[in-house]
């Protein structure tokens, strides 16, 4: 297959014209954040934020003529805009980019906010077809366990019967190739759409499977959208009762679009029980009640140290005090999980503790977790059908 270079790509998109009419690309937009990768190209259109709304046509028409080059294989375009410069409006220098329009890649979502929108509100939150439910495990800041107990959440929901996702959204450091042990590439049948790879009875993505993993991803933030909408909305999920995001540590821009443009059914808070991680998770609690996403519970990760030798209980890092955070801030508290030589040496090996030791107590902490979330989530999508099953006796 041959190579596109990035000129012949800027080539491609100066002859592209708005099919509404609007005029010529080279005149309406900037192109912006371009990335090549293996035939993946990856840019942003930095377009007049007034007119942006009415530019998907364009949008789209610049990822038809790049998909067209010898050599690509997928093209991922994202509509940017640049806020007003001054109190005339004019200029973009030095202006703070945002969204032209809140909406993800490649799909229409309804006129309802491209005009008249107040400035502020929040962005629609168009569903994705065949997922009925989706949930973020994110943290106010890294170390704390995160991906671990979004990865053993994600296989005790599928342990009860579930049709489950599980989408790795740190682009700089995802994990989850490792810890679900896999090291294939994820394959297309169309060009446009990923198919997911599967181990353990769930289905996954992540930008871990297309770069090598000691391969620093270097992008900007416009790229990281694109990356994540692509991963989200671009892959052949099917049919999920419930697909898990494990989100990237913090509250910064790749959080925050996630958390506006993803339609969310709740998330998971992870924290350590000292106190200086409790501040960060609050910092995260409250991001997500600020978008009007509902908060399911805090997992006390590291909860306490079980030797394994001896089986005596150390509270290394303090205890409780999710519980108390929970109760404070009036959320539910989804169970504590144990700091365990076995959790970490079945993550590393690529058979979280849920699958290598079910009956084990730290799986069953788990299991504790997905059974609380799952109710939750049940609730919330008013689905009676998966109850727990009755014992009938004839």
């Amino acid at each position: 297959m041959a190579t596109v270079s990035e000129q012949t790509i800027h080539t491609a998109l100066a002859s592209v014209v708005d099919p509404e009419g609007a005029g010529a690309l080279r005149d309406l937009a900037t192109v912006s954040g371009l990335v090549v990768k293996d035939g993946n190209i990856g840019f942003a259109l930095e377009v007049d934020p007034a007119r942006g709304p009415q530019l998907e046509g364009l949008r789209k028409a610049a990822e038809a003529a790049v998909l067209a080059l010898d050599g690509v294989t997928s093209v991922t375009a994202v509509l940017t805009a640049h806020r007003a410069g001054g109190p005339q409006g004019g200029g973009r220098g030095g202006a703070a980019a945002r969204p032209a329009q809140p909406q993800g890649h490649g799909h229409s979502h309804g006129q309802g906010h491209a005009h008249g929108q107040a400035q502020g509100a929040m962005p629609a939150r168009p569903d994705i077809a065949g997922i009925r439910s989706i949930v973020a495990v994110a943290s106010g800041k890294g170390g704390v366990g995160k991906s671990t107990v979004a990865t053993n959440l994600a296989l005790g929901l599928a342990m009860q019967g579930l049709r489950v996702g599980l989408l790795d959204a740190d682009i700089y450091g995802p994990s989850l190739p490792r810890m679900m042990a896999i090291r294939d590439k994820p394959q297309s049948k169309d060009g446009k759409t990923l198919i997911p790879l599967v181990n353990h009875g769930v289905k996954c993505m992540s930008i871990g499977f297309m770069v090598a993993e000691d391969t620093p991803t270097i992008w900007r933030g416009p790229m990281v959208m694109s990356a994540l909408e692509q991963m989200l909305r671009d892959v052949e999920w099917g049919e999920l009762d419930i697909l898990v995001v494990d989100m990237p540590p913090g509250t910064g821009d790749a959080q925050l679009t996630m958390a506006q443009r993803v339609p969310l059914t709740g998330a998971v808070i992870v924290s350590t029980p000292q106190d200086i991680a409790l501040l960060d998770a609050r910092k995260g609690l409250n991001m997500f009640r600020r978008v009007d996403v509902p908060v399911l519970g805090i997992v006390e990760n590291m909860s306490y140290f079980l030797c394994p030798h001896c089986g005596e209980r150390s509270e290394v890092f303090g205890h409780g005090g999710a519980r108390q955070e929970a109760e404070r801030l009036g959320v539910p508290f989804l169970g504590e999980v144990p700091l365990h030589l076995a959790i970490r040496e079945a993550g590393d090996a690529g058979t979280p503790i849920v699958a290598a030791a079910p009956e084990s107590p730290q799986a069953t902490a788990f299991a504790a977790v997905a059974d609380a979330v799952w109710r939750d989530v049940a609730r919330r999508l008013g689905d009676t059908s998966r109850q727990q099953p009755k014992i009938v006796f004839e």
